[in-house]
């Protein structure tokens, strides 16, 4: 039996359905290469030994890269990045200049505290020793919108403030405050479980659309 119009209408529709489905999913696997090889490169950085952080150090010796520094905070010129949550609580991240021993200083983030706006915070509650050996993880500022961007900066400060923000690891003694924020994480994310999906809507389409498409040539339309 000779389908009707509207039947080659909706089959075709259904067909360009599928289409776009099949290229989301290959658009999903394509991410999820672009992540693998993201992760590969941010391991490779990650075992590299760590760079102990001075004047002379560069964002991209440092980018991704465990760092260590040691100097004296100086709380007074601290500078807190607003809207920042912890698993779902509003705070804020505390950016700490610390002063190095050659006289540079770099930005620091040493955590999340909370904060029910995500704006103000007493931020004497959270100091920590001022002489300390910081460990850390090598950022490029500025991070997002609104991070503490040490370029801005370095016309108000009375020492040179290197371009980058070590991004404190560990733990907080006392409450354990501020929380230290977790290291990158080098999974696969969601992308192969969505290309399933999409995929599985693709081949659901066709199935479905052949077996009513043969339905209806067999029986004819109802």
């Amino acid at each position: 039996m000779k389908l009707a119009r509207r039947d080659v209408i909706a089959a075709v529709a259904a067909l360009a359905v599928a289409i776009v489905c099949v290229r989301l999913g290959v658009w999903q696997l394509d991410r999820l290469g672009q992540r693998r090889a993201r992760n590969a490169v941010l391991a490779a950085r990650l075992s590299l030994p760590p760079l102990v952080v001075g004047r002379a150090t560069s964002p991209d010796s440092a980018r991704q890269r465990r760092l260590i520094a040691r100097g004296v905070y100086d709380f007074s010129r601290e500078r807190v990045w607003r809207g920042r949550s912890f698993d779902g609580t509003p705070g804020v991240a505390l950016v700490t200049p610390l002063r190095l021993v050659d006289g540079s200083a770099v930005l620091v983030d040493r955590g999340w505290v909370p904060s029910p706006d995500a704006y103000h915070v007493d931020q004497a509650l959270y100091r920590e020793p001022d002489a300390i050996t910081v460990e850390g993880l090598g950022f490029i500022a500025a991070r997002g919108r609104g991070d503490v961007d040490p370029t801005a900066l370095r016309d108000s400060a009375p020492y040179a403030l290197l371009p980058l923000v070590l991004q404190q690891t560990g733990t907080a003694a006392g409450r354990g405050l501020p929380r230290r924020w977790p290291a990158p994480r080098l999974d696969n994310g969601p992308h192969l479980s969505y290309a399933i999906q999409w995929f599985s809507f693709a081949l659901i389409i066709v199935v479905g659309t052949g077996a009513l498409l043969r339905k209806t040539t067999i029986l004819g339309p109802s």
